[in-house]
């Protein structure tokens, strides 16, 4: 039986569309290699990944494709500096999962799409370390920095969502439907819906609390307009003790 290859960065060239998959864990060094006492070359590195960017010209357009639950964060904030800078125009596809730093590479192409039943997934970095007290403090400090950084990454064009509201997400580990992205500005459409119908699904979903609220504001006035002409007719103490029970209604 013939073992196919393992697939971590898959490349390829259809005229002038260059085709990158991320299929695999982003890390900075592969397997160890007990024949060379080496570790092999990451083909999921910031520096494999500039090797393809260098194969692609300004004037191409790369399709990003990404099923992975993410890894370093080091590498994959390099990887999304070194999508950011290429003045080829940049389209993103989430196949299946695209969690944690994966995401954030996604957050660098021009057109961020995700697929029917896939999912993203944003939480803070973490790390497993050891060390005295002083170390670990230094430790929890540069943690707190990149959660910062991080947050930053994902506001750039996030919509209807505070950043207080991003970091309480990111602290909770929050898993995001391809509805929930679109909503929050993290994608820009869902494939097979096409622009238009992702358009109006976000601006649904945006304006869907002004509307209700709206709606229970005009149900509120008629309410209270109809209870105050009720009460004019009613004795002084009759209409005080009503008018509790109707504001316990909103209570």
């Amino acid at each position: 039986m013939v073992k196919l290859p393992k697939m971590y960065f898959m490349f390829k060239t259809e005229g002038n569309v260059h085709q990158i998959y991320i299929y695999d864990d982003v890390k900075e060094s592969g397997s160890f290699n007990w024949n060379t006492w080496q570790y092999d070359e990451s083909k999921t590195s910031a520096k494999y990944f500039q090797k393809m960017l260098e194969e692609i010209p300004e004037e191409g357009t790369i399709e990003l494709y990404i099923n992975s639950n993410g890894g370093s964060y080091k590498e994959g904030t390099a990887i999304f500096n070194q999508l950011a800078r290429h003045k080829a125009k940049k389209v993103g596809y989430v196949d299946g999962v695209c969690h944690s730093i994966a995401f954030t590479i996604l957050q660098a192409c021009d057109e961020r799409i995700m697929g029917e039943g896939t999912c993203a997934l944003i939480h803070n970095p973490w790390v497993a370390t050891a060390g005295n007290a002083e170390q670990l403090i230094q430790e929890a400090e540069k943690l707190k920095a990149m959660e910062d950084s991080c947050r930053c990454l994902l506001m750039k064009r996030a919509k209807n969502i505070t950043e207080e509201e991003v970091k309480e997400m990111m602290q909770k580990e929050t898993m995001l439907s391809p509805e929930m992205a679109l909503q929050y500005g993290f994608i820009d459409r869902i494939e097979e819906r096409g622009l238009q119908e992702s358009g109006e699904t976000m601006q649904a979903a945006g304006s869907l609390k002004e509307i209700r609220d709206s709606l229970m504001n005009k149900e509120f006035q008629k309410e209270l307009e109809e209870f105050q002409n009720y009460t004019n007719h009613r004795e002084p103490e009759e209409n005080v003790s009503m008018m509790d029970a109707f504001f316990n209604i909103f209570s």
